[in-house]
């Protein structure tokens, strides 16, 4: 004889009545990687195409403020460890099929690297700063005489890290609302945007501005087409898809996504953004705080609202 027990739900903790294991240090994280990404990577384009002396701020200044940005986030990451002293175990072993060790691994090179490029160019923003060793001195040098080879290598794992923020959430199949290949893309772009609008509230010659707001004009409409075309794809899969989808579409996440992240943090500031690039005065500083802002929002809303989704119904 078998006995059948019938309950009226689960009761797992940190999983019933939803996901709730991730809190606000992921999206900080997320955020401030993506951030690092499209710094650094900007910076580095622009080194490369010797446009240093023209827009100072973008290739200059603004890395100076990546591995402070990136330590950052790396604290948040390692808050969020339920295990904090086996943090070296991410060191241990590569895993190609994980992008957890990926990402790892990319950090560990991006970060000494970021550090390492801001030194590179700290006597061009700060002329009288001396660094304190010979070697420290000789070894800035031996970069320098390599800084375009250095770039490129910048500029990729830049890009890595940009991607992977979101390939992150994208590798959890168990919540549908992640379960998109768009993921990586739409924070790789997000990350560019923020870096630029960072740019933009550092910047002060009027060209690098103006360079900056049409670069960022093109990075937005990316962001909204992707966010468009990732609605499209889980409307056009499986019915636990669309069940996510409708999360953002009439459901909770509604208002503060499209008014919140696409109205305010990206519609909003690239028109204002266009009417900077046609000349009017409009001050940058509200279009980049509000892109900046829609950035992080993103990321919280998104990584909310990927841990109440699921693949089954009450």
């Amino acid at each position: 004889m078998h006995e059948v027990t019938i309950t009226s739900g689960r009761n797992m903790h940190l999983i019933d009545p939803y996901l709730t294991i991730w809190g606000w240090e992921i999206p900080v994280y997320l955020f401030l990687g993506g951030l690092v990404s499209g710094i650094l990577f900007f910076s580095a384009l622009f080194y490369l195409r010797g446009k240093g002396d023209q827009y100072p701020t973008m290739v200059y200044r603004t890395p100076l403020f990546a591995p402070f940005f990136l330590a950052l986030g790396l604290l948040a990451l390692f808050l969020d460890l339920e295990y904090k002293l086996h943090v070296f175990r991410f060191y241990t072993a590569i895993r190609l099929e994980s992008p957890m060790s990926w990402g790892s691994w990319t950090l560990a090179v991006i970060f000494p690297m970021s550090i390492l490029w801001a030194l590179m160019h700290l006597h061009r923003v700060y002329p009288q700063i001396r660094l304190p060793f010979r070697w420290l001195n000789q070894g800035i040098a031996f970069l320098n005489r390599h800084a375009r080879l250095f770039a490129w290598i910048l500029i990729v794992y830049a890009s890595l890290l940009g991607m992977y923020t979101g390939i992150l959430l994208s590798a959890f199949n168990a919540r549908p609302f992640w379960n998109t290949a768009i993921l990586g893309p739409l924070f790789l772009v997000s990350g560019m945007s923020t870096g630029l609008a960072l740019n933009l509230l550092l910047a002060r010659d009027h060209r690098e501005i103006r360079l900056l707001s049409k670069i960022d004009v093109m990075a937005i409409a990316v962001e909204i087409f992707l966010i468009i075309h990732m609605f499209m794809g889980f409307l056009a899969s499986t019915q636990i898809h669309i069940e996510a989808a409708k999360l953002f579409l009439g459901g909770p996440y509604t208002a503060e996504f499209w008014i919140l992240v696409v109205g305010l943090g990206l519609l909003f500031p690239g028109f204002l953004e266009l009417l900077e690039i046609s000349g009017r005065r409009i001050p940058r500083q509200i279009a980049a705080s509000l892109i900046l802002f829609g950035g992080l929002l993103l990321r919280f809303i998104i990584v909310e609202a990927g841990q109440y989704s699921q693949w089954f119904s009450w």
